[in-house]
Parts: structure tokens; C-alpha cells; sequence
């Protein structure tokens, strides 16, 4: 079992910025695969950005390109995403989550373990 506890999130105004935490526990952390994804109100939840577990290649979706920056910290147990220039459309609970595999990773599926959810608000 993997437990995931994220958090970071808030209020902040269109062009700001936000880091998003996730710490695990249970097992080794630098084992997993670790995602971001988010989910609007009456939208499916999409994925965000992902660090592959071993290479640390990261992948982001196209729409928080250059924006968002995805980095772990073994040592720590803990991923982070660095939001970035936050647009109104950004808002939305935010979820991270571990998987061992590194294929799939675009897919809410692949994921094992899930973090709580932690909000973002970005106003105009």
C-alpha cells in the first residue's frame, strides 16, 4: 500500500503561482511513477503531468506546457508541481497519484494510489 497526502493549493489571481505537494508513505517512493491530474466541476478528470520512476522523464499535457514543471525529491517522498503564469482554467481539485508501471501514465487507471485532492482557484 501506498498512502498519498497532497497539498499546496488555494486562491491565487490569474498569472500567479502555486506549488502543489504530495508526500507518500508505505512504500519506496522512488519505485513509482508519480501523476498529477485535475478535474474541473461536471468535467472527467484529466491528466496534468507525470514523472516516470527510474529515467525521471516527465510528460505534461499540452495546455500547461512551459508552465507547469513536475519534480520529485526521494529523499522526501514527496512530488511536486510547480504551477506557473496560473490561468482561470487551471482551477480544479488536483490529484496526484503512484503507479509502478511507466506505460499508461496519460490514463487515471494506470494509477494505483490516489492523494486526497487539494483545490486551485485561479480568478480573473
Amino acid at each position: 500500500q501506498v498512502q498519498l497526502v497532497g497539498s499546496g493549493g488555494g486562491l491565487v489571481q490569474a498569472g500567479g503561482s502555486l506549488r502543489l505537494s504530495c508526500t507518500a508513505s508505505g512504500r519506496t517512493f522512488s519505485n513509482y511513477t508519480m501523476g498529477w491530474f485535475r478535474q474541473a466541476p461536471g468535467k472527467e478528470r484529466e491528466f496534468v503531468a507525470a514523472i516516470l520512476w527510474s529515467v525521471d522523464s516527465t510528460l505534461y499535457t499540452d495546455s500547461v506546457k512551459g508552465r507547469f514543471t513536475i519534480f520529485r525529491d526521494n529523499a522526501k517522498n514527496t512530488v511536486y508541481l510547480q504551477m506557473n503564469s496560473l490561468k482561470p482554467e487551471d482551477t480544479a481539485v488536483y490529484y496526484c497519484a503512484a503507479t509502478s508501471a511507466r506505460v499508461g501514465v496519460l490514463i487515471p487507471s494506470t494509477y494505483s494510489y490516489w492523494g486526497q485532492g487539494t483545490q486551485v482557484t485561479v480568478s480573473s
